[in-house]
């Protein structure tokens, strides 16, 4: 690993704009962008990495280079995939910004070593900011208020500190999900309460984008939704016991087969294309 005295330097906050021209995004279904329908395309998803992407490209000056993205995150992949088999394919596109999102489906896992996870979390990032690329971090939502998945909430924990140290270390940006309240609102997330939906994703991209420095678009980014009507503890059991059904039932069958929701599946992005502001 690279210590604080060989890491190349972070860009600054105030850097100019469009700084970046060439960001690969790699990771799991969040980066994928599950759960936010792309409408321009008859299957496959836009998501916050898109999102990012897009407004990355708005900053970007007629006297600077096109602005290119690549998306390699597939859906299900652990760590071990993305901070290997998926860095190496990044860092093959030489691009300046590079976000890694990962760690999330381990941590489902109750064995996980979260340890070991954050030290190969942190082999990546030195191997890509050695490179010169910037590097964007995510720590994982918190899921306190999570049937079942709350469980997971203590190792949830321990991996979001590696990762503000991590980042710390190597001069990484880190969009700070754990403490993204309106995040809590189970509006924000799909029906399989594992991804996000369109809105979700879309205020997760303006997150990202301030924590590069830029000013979003829409400061309200971060403003809760206006209180929901409550519902009754049998209401609640109720939609609890028919999402444990209808998603968590199949999960637990393909882990057991030891199948993945991302086996057939590539990355939706592959190469470096340009993106138009």
């Amino acid at each position: 690993m690279n210590d604080d005295a060989t890491a190349p330097a972070a860009p600054s906050r105030d850097r100019e704009a469009a700084a970046y021209t060439r960001y690969v995004a790699i990771g799991d279904s969040f980066t994928e962008g599950m759960a936010d329908v792309d409408p321009g395309r008859t299957s496959g998803y836009l998501g916050w990495a898109d999102r990012l992407a897009v407004h990355l490209a708005r900053t970007n000056g007629q006297d600077k280079p096109a602005f290119v993205y690549a998306n390699l995150a597939i859906r299900g992949r652990l760590l071990a995939d993305i901070a290997g088999r998926q860095v190496d394919d990044a860092l093959a596109l030489a691009p300046d910004l590079v976000s890694i999102v990962g760690g999330g489906n381990d941590i489902l896992r109750p064995r996980a070593d979260v340890d070991a996870l954050a030290a190969r979390l942190e082999d990546s990032v030195a191997k890509l900011r050695a490179s010169g690329a910037g590097v964007l971090l995510a720590t994982p939502t918190d899921p306190r208020e999570a049937p079942l998945i709350r469980a997971s909430r203590g190792r949830a924990a321990t991996y979001t500190a590696h990762i503000w140290s991590i980042a710390r270390r190597h001069n990484a940006c880190v969009i700070d999900l754990w403490g993204m309240n309106a995040l809590r609102d189970w509006r924000m997330w799909a029906p399989d309460r594992i991804h996000l939906t369109p809105e979700g994703h879309r205020r997760v991209a303006l997150n990202a984008l301030s924590t590069l420095g830029f000013t979003a678009p829409d400061v309200g980014w971060a403003d809760p939704l206006p209180a929901a009507a409550p519902i009754s503890r049998a209401e609640a059991a109720r939609l609890n016991a028919q999402w444990a059904g209808k998603y968590v039932v199949p999960w637990v069958r393909r882990r057991l087969r030891g199948q993945s929701s991302g086996d057939a599946i590539s990355a939706k992005r592959p190469t470096l294309t340009p993106i138009e502001g």
